[in-house]
């Protein structure tokens, strides 16, 4: 009977690991597809190709001059015309960051 349950405790205890192992794979796996970790540039998630000749750098505004909206912030605004920060404040001296209001119009060139 010793030797029963021996072989008993022996079963369980493999069982018990790969119950392990197999949960911790499905974390994984789990954890990877709502990451994007899939290398397809093709696929939703983690998409880091280029498309239509992008490149990292951002190009300059064409425009004269950009008219604040709502909410707006330099920051905001730089990122959307692609002038820098600093460079917004250089051309508008006058501006005064903390109150941007909509309908403004800031020179970008």
């Amino acid at each position: 009977m010793n030797r029963m349950n021996k072989t008993s405790n022996l079963i369980t205890r493999l069982l018990a690991v790969a119950a392990l192992v197999a949960a911790v794979v499905v974390v994984l796996v789990v954890i990877s597809g709502n990451t994007g970790g899939d290398d397809d540039p093709g696929k939703k998630g983690n998409q880091t190709a280029k498309t239509n000749g992008q490149s990292d750098k951002k190009k300059k505004s064409k425009r004269a001059s950009y008219e604040v909206q709502e909410g707006d912030t330099l920051t905001a605004i730089s990122q959307k015309t692609g002038v820098s920060v600093d460079e917004i404040e250089e051309l508008n001296p006058e501006l005064d960051p903390q109150a941007l209001q909509a309908g403004q119009n800031l020179k970008l060139r």
